[in-house]
């Protein structure tokens, strides 16, 4: 992102962007969240930046604007990304099953009764979240149990384990029929894998990381950077952080899970953001073309499609049809503004992380924001909030 410049503030009233640090600062004192980065960019300009807090209540810690933070699934939207660019190229088909690139799911069975599929999930139902694929945490049918039995997503197994616990456990729903949040993007990971011969990492640093000068971003850190990284409050409002929050110094994991795994700054996501607005083309590299990106940014879900009611996790960027809200290819996306209860624009996209994570992307406005803290427990308070209060300051 380009320094700011007096410019940039223009389409922001100041004194109403100085009520974020306000309120954040106040939270922080109150010691709702431990600290937070807040970044915004406007037509490839930093307008607005602010840290505050620490960034671990344990050895106090300040927070800055450098801080490394568990994006958590903000993973999701750049592997889909680095997903499209194989299908502009010719090399995967949003209609190709899953098996076609992971054989282990060519017997892939739905329900606890087992039966065959009605067809098989595609890399199209992987993006979309409509793969029938579930979290091990989201749920206490014998599938979820299956998923805690198996050890499902351990980071010490190889991507070739990952899939064959995985394919192993029966769907949980047919493929197509709901949007199911869950382990698809972690499979899509795997899918881009094999068909790049190279470990999903490699591939996002060539394709991703290194063309947007994203020298932040990546699945393991080294040990030294260990202190710039954010760490949640141990149960911090009732939520134990521990449970899916993983070390990424640690040296003996294996997998990298395309739907969590990287560590990022709010500068390094930005740049990546900045791809889903078309004029920020001329200030960074183009991985996609602009078809497919509004390909990916337009809502995939097909009419009476049935949602899970995990939905109080996400709050309203989840796809609710009464929130005026669908799903693209990796991303919320924004379809009405009067039934959504927070600000944006129609054509905005989104999405965020447990670890209490968030971005948007406002095409419309040609804005940029990011939200970065380690506070599980309020994040989807902090979702609102700032969307709420970033469109109260434009002009």
């Amino acid at each position: 992102m380009r320094s700011r410049k007096p410019a940039a503030m223009k389409p922001f009233v100041k004194s109403r962007l100085a009520r974020i640090a306000d309120v954040l600062e106040s939270d922080v004192a109150a010691g709702k969240i431990p600290g937070a980065v807040v970044l915004l960019v406007h037509d490839g300009d930093v307008a607005y930046e602010h840290a505050c807090g620490v960034r671990e209540r344990a050895n106090g810690t300040a927070m800055t604007r450098d801080t490394l933070f568990r994006i958590a699934s903000m993973t999701k939207p750049i592997v889909s990304v680095a997903t499209m660019m194989l299908v502009e190229e010719g090399r995967l088909a949003l209609t190709d099953p899953v098996a076609m690139h992971l054989p282990a799911f060519e017997d892939v069975r739905v329900g606890v009764d087992a039966v065959r599929p009605r067809r098989p999930p595609t890399v199209h139902d992987l993006l979309r979240h409509t793969s029938g694929l579930t979290y091990a945490h989201t749920g206490d049918t014998p599938i979820h149990d299956a998923y805690r039995a198996k050890g499902v997503g351990d980071r010490r197994d190889a991507s070739v384990d990952f899939i064959a616990k995985l394919a192993s456990i029966p769907l949980l729903y047919e493929p197509g029929a709901t949007w199911e949040y869950g382990m698809s993007t972690d499979v899509l990971g795997c899918v881009v894998e094999a068909v790049e011969g190279e470990t999903l990492g490699r591939v996002l640093a060539r394709r991703v990381f290194e063309p947007l000068e994203m020298t932040e971003t990546s699945f393991t850190i080294d040990p030294s950077q260990h202190v710039r990284l954010a760490e949640a409050d141990r149960g911090a409002d009732g939520i134990d952080p521990l449970a899916y929050l993983y070390d990424p110094a640690r040296t003996d994991t294996r997998f990298e899970p395309g739907g969590a795994g990287l560590v990022s700054t709010a500068h390094d996501y930005a740049r990546f953001a900045a791809t889903f607005v078309p004029s920020d083309a001329r200030h960074s590299p183009v991985l996609l073309g602009r078809k497919t990106l509004a390909s990916m940014t337009s809502d995939h879900l097909p009419p009476g499609y049935a949602i899970t009611p995990l939905t109080g996790n996400f709050g309203v960027s989840s796809p609710l049809p009464e929130f005026g809200q669908g799903f693209g290819l990796g991303l919320s996306v924004r379809l009405a503004t009067g039934r959504n209860p927070s600000a944006g624009s129609v054509g905005d996209v989104s999405w965020s992380g447990v670890s209490g994570t968030y971005f948007w992307v406002d095409p419309a406005e040609r804005l940029v924001a990011i939200f970065l803290s380690a506070a599980p427990g309020p994040r989807v308070h902090y979702r609102e909030l700032m969307r709420n209060m970033v469109y109260a300051a434009l002009r």
